[in-house]
């Protein structure tokens, strides 16, 4: 019984672990539901960054969501299809964003990059253009930290970078409960491992 308690008290930390690290949230003292106070870490910045993936629509919703609360002056999608005979994601989050009511002159698109490497690398390019020098980088839970870390080490220095992770039907409160959900977190797990050993994707 001693061991079955153990081990229930291990998975219990690994659980509660992964959740929190795999989906760093700069915005948990002021929620991204209201509007900016004004306050530290709770400022309009100059654009939301929202990375194609996973669930992709989630991802445009909560990039609109921040829009439509007073969170940023302006949104750009990053991504590429895995289908390149179509639309890219990225042209699909815009059009979606627009369906919404975000104004066109509002959006910034990114439609060449197929990992997270090549999003934060192309995204800098665009930043530069627009002279953008505050994000909010948005994506799915469980892809935030390895986005995070791969954005502070590809966008410029001088480019204040925070987090604000979404919920969507691969990952949320109870993610622990399906095979998905492990496969998910172990996935990224070892990315982030590849990520700091040099190998990124």
């Amino acid at each position: 019984m001693r061991f079955i308690g153990s081990v229930i008290i291990a998975v219990i930390i690994v659980i509660i672990g992964l959740s929190i690290y795999l989906q760093p949230n700069d915005f948990s003292s002021c929620s991204v539901k209201n509007r900016p106070t004004g306050a530290k870490d709770c400022r309009q910045v100059d654009a939301v960054i929202a990375v194609s993936g996973g669930d992709t629509m989630a991802r445009t919703k909560h990039a609109v969501m921040l829009y439509e609360n007073g969170w940023a002056r302006m949104i750009i999608f990053s991504g590429a299809a895995q289908d390149t005979s179509g639309p890219s994601n990225a042209l699909v989050m815009r059009q979606s964003a627009i369906k919404a009511g975000v104004p066109a002159k509002a959006i910034l698109i990114e439609e060449h990059s197929q990992n997270t490497r090549q999003n934060a690398e192309n995204t800098d390019l665009l930043l530069k253009d627009h002279d953008i020098k505050s994000v909010i980088l948005t994506t799915s839970g469980y892809h935030q930290r390895r986005s995070s870390l791969e954005f502070h080490k590809l966008l410029s220095n001088d480019i204040t970078i925070q987090n604000s992770p979404t919920n969507d039907k691969d990952w949320n409160a109870w993610w622990w409960v399906t095979p998905r959900g492990w496969w998910l977190a172990s996935g990224e797990f070892v990315k982030i491992i590849a990520f700091y050993i040099g190998v990124s994707s």
